[in-house]
């Protein structure tokens, strides 16, 4: 719980740490009439597997039954460099992490066209882009890339605690402008890297079992982006209970400033559909700053990169989609959304047995997998 005088805001504490109210948990009684609403829809019971699943989670989210559709979905793609870039752990040059931002405010990338498809729409911050960007994206920027994380810490004190609170705050403005699902991104040659040592960190992993092909590295830079995490996670290790130390010595704005924001979304009990490694990494940092706040979190797919699934593991969350997808940008969140409100509308828009005069099922058959599955959501 917060120690700030004013605990609505969560805003600091006594020993000025960044402080975040408890996490309320979803709607149990939503959940209930959900349930049991998948038993009486004109189907056989569990006969649509996991988007029944989603259904009931959508419903206990918003605190009704039945749910309604996502309609006013927002992706923000948080855009940082890393100062590990230059160690050659990527097959991209640094600079096309500014050159992406650009694409971005232009229409141009996957982002923008996976959000379209879905109908949502997508906000790019730069918080630490190593260039000069439009000042669109500009207005809670930290500083340019960060230290390299195997040899010194990423942030400083203030700038790790600066950028939380930047995430807090695009939660907030983004919740208040009337988003009811946040979808969150990641934009950031290197990134891979520090989201590799805090989910090794975070998870006991020893470096090998962390370390994927990112943008497509080769034999050799995976050597290099090991050995880097090897020696960076030797640090991070020795913060490693203190989330906000975590972030200054192995993360980065940008990665920063995910964590508080997915933890203030989790405190509004506004649903946020995560992406893959990178906004993982922050999510574990998120759920001990916020304990909770996974429960407000669906995994919207499952990253090709070999750290993904232990986010997965550690949070306990079931992803929607596995694409082999391992881009970044809430690419994979994006191409999962369409079918979360699917799995809305079909809770939400069939007919029961009642009321389209359809024979129900015996009672031996009116139970099936997904009502025990849902249960857990």
């Amino acid at each position: 719980m917060s120690t700030d005088p004013n605990p609505a805001t969560g805003h600091g504490s006594a020993d000025g740490a960044v402080a975040f109210p408890a996490v309320a948990k979803p709607d149990e009684q939503s959940r209930r009439l959900a349930v049991a609403r998948q038993d009486l829809l004109t189907k056989p019971a569990g006969s649509l597997g996991r988007l029944e699943e989603l259904g009931v989670w959508a419903a206990s989210r918003q605190a009704a039954c039945p749910p309604r559709p996502f309609h006013r979905a927002r992706a923000v793609v948080f855009a940082g460099d890393h100062g590990v870039a230059g160690r050659g752990v990527s097959a991209y040059p640094p600079e096309v992490t500014g050159q992406m931002v650009r694409n971005f405010l232009n229409g141009g990338a996957a982002v923008n066209v996976l959000a379209a498809n879905a109908g949502a729409t997508v906000r790019v911050v730069d918080m630490a882009v190593d260039a000069e960007t439009p000042s669109v994206v500009g207005t809670h920027k930290v500083r340019r890339s960060s230290e390299p994380i195997d040899l010194r810490d990423a942030l400083t004190a203030e700038q790790a605690r600066t950028a939380l609170e930047a995430g807090r705050t695009i939660a907030d403005e983004e919740i208040d402008s009337g988003a009811d699902l946040l979808i969150a991104g990641d934009m950031g040659i290197g990134n891979t890297t520090p989201a590799a040592v805090l989910i090794a960190a975070l998870t006991g992993a020893e470096p090998v079992a962390v370390v994927g092909r990112g943008t497509g590295i080769d034999d050799n830079t995976w050597m290099r982006k090991t050995t880097t995490i090897r020696d960076a996670l030797r640090r991070a290790r020795a913060v490693v209970g203190d989330p906000e130390a975590l972030l200054r010595t192995a993360a980065g704005a940008d990665i920063a400033a995910l964590a508080g924001f997915l933890a203030q979304a989790a405190a509004r009990r506004t649903p946020v559909l995560l992406d893959g490694v990178v906004v993982g990494a922050a999510a574990l940092v998120a759920e001990e700053l916020a304990p909770g706040a996974r429960q407000w979190w669906l995994a919207g797919h499952r990253s090709a990169e070999p750290a993904g699934a232990l986010v997965l593991d550690s949070l306990d969350l079931q992803p929607v989609l596995d694409l082999e997808m391992r881009l970044g940008e809430a690419s994979g969140a994006l191409t999962a959304l369409p079918v979360l409100n699917a799995a809305v509308r079909l809770l939400a828009e069939v007919a029961t047995f009642e009321e389209a005069g359809v024979g129900g099922p015996t009672a031996d058959e009116a139970t099936g997998p997904a009502t025990d599955s849902a249960a857990r959501l």
